[in-house]
């Protein structure tokens, strides 16, 4: 949140860059930086709006608050307009309409949304929604919130338009959100199992005497780099939590598991 004194810059700031003086009175100045409640970007969204209005008269405080109600859009960050809008930035990069996605976001920065709830949300996307089908997804996002860091808004706002379609654009896969969700509820039912004693390390002669690390395979050392071992502790059977999909990269991943699945039943004995 910014002081009024930095409010004050931000005005002085967006002045010299029109060439000309926001159209207010001075109290309707002082109304307008408490308005902005320490949010700088709101207080410019109101500034641009009063530019665009073209009233050579200055604005009292009355007629600022006219003048911003009329033209202003709805949007209460802390009301149901904060979700709505999210939600429908969300669900509009799910079903991969970049447009509406830049719409909703659009919104959401005229509004004066913080952009940095709007880029964790993203970040949080490339996870959820996209994942290993697209692994950039993620570093797109992370790179666009340090872009958005590095040099604020307005200049930054582009950083996040770019990554919103790059987002939209990219093949979708919920697979690492539901193998979590899948691999976090089983170790909640299970955490108590230790694990196999041939993945333990064995730096004391006891160890070795108990068995840590007796039969463990280096991966390294066998055709493939695959030996096939069990990981998972002796009390609970194999899981298969990842399931990828046929888009994007998740195609490519989904060829090495089955290949990984197919060694490692070759090198299986079957039970009689």
């Amino acid at each position: 949140r910014l002081n009024e004194s930095a409010l004050e810059d931000l005005l002085v700031r967006a002045e010299r860059d029109a060439g000309r003086k926001i159209p207010v009175t001075i109290d309707a100045r002082k109304a307008l930086k408490n308005v902005a409640d320490g949010d700088g970007r709101y207080l410019l969204t109101m500034v641009d709006e009063l530019f665009h209005i073209g009233d050579k008269n200055k604005l009292d405080v009355e007629k600022l608050s006219d003048a911003l109600q009329r033209r202003m859009p709805l949007y209460d960050k802390s009301q149901d307009a904060h979700y709505n809008l999210i939600s429908a930035l969300h669900k509009s990069l799910r079903g991969s309409d970049v447009n509406a996605a830049l719409y909703w976001l659009a919104r959401m920065l005229a509004g004066g949304e913080d952009p940095n709830y709007i880029l964790r949300r993203l970040v949080r996307f490339a996870t959820e929604d996209i994942g290993m089908a697209d692994p950039v997804a993620l570093s797109q996002a992370v790179t666009a919130w340090q872009a958005f860091e590095r040099v604020g808004s307005p200049e930054g706002d582009l950083a996040i338009a770019q990554c919103t379609i790059y987002l939209a654009t990219a093949p979708k896969s919920n697979g690492v959100y539901k193998a979590f969700e899948d691999a976090a509820s089983t170790a909640k039912e299970t955490g108590s199992l230790l694990p196999p004693k041939h993945v333990l390390n064995a730096p004391t002669s006891m160890m070795k005497e108990l068995g840590y690390g007796h039969g463990y395979v280096y991966d390294h050392g066998v055709d493939d780099a695959f030996s096939g071992q069990n990981y998972f502790p002796d009390e609970l059977s194999e899981k298969r939590f990842y399931e990828p999909t046929e888009r994007g990269f998740e195609k490519e991943i989904k060829k090495r598991l089955d290949y990984w699945l197919k060694l490692k039943k070759r090198s299986t004995p079957e039970v009689p």
